[in-house]
């Protein structure tokens, strides 16, 4: 059984991991949207500003539920 994580200690300071899970997913995001636009690949998208949303929750998730646990 997974136990949800309480804090993630960083040097002494402790961080909740929701704090630290969206922080990581919003520089990967930023990372992709600049491949996207690097490549010209974002101009199919009707709404960018939708798509990086949308990256920042799912990334977020994805490192929340794979990376920072227990």
């Amino acid at each position: 059984m997974l136990s949800a994580p309480s804090e993630v200690n960083i040097a002494g300071v402790y961080f909740p991991p929701l704090f630290l899970s969206s922080g990581l997913g919003l520089l990967i995001t930023y990372l992709v949207v600049k491949l996207l636009t690097r490549f010209r690949l974002s101009r199919y998208f009707v709404s960018p500003p939708l798509v990086f949303l949308s990256l920042a929750v799912i990334f977020s998730g994805l490192i929340e539920t794979f990376f920072i646990v227990g």
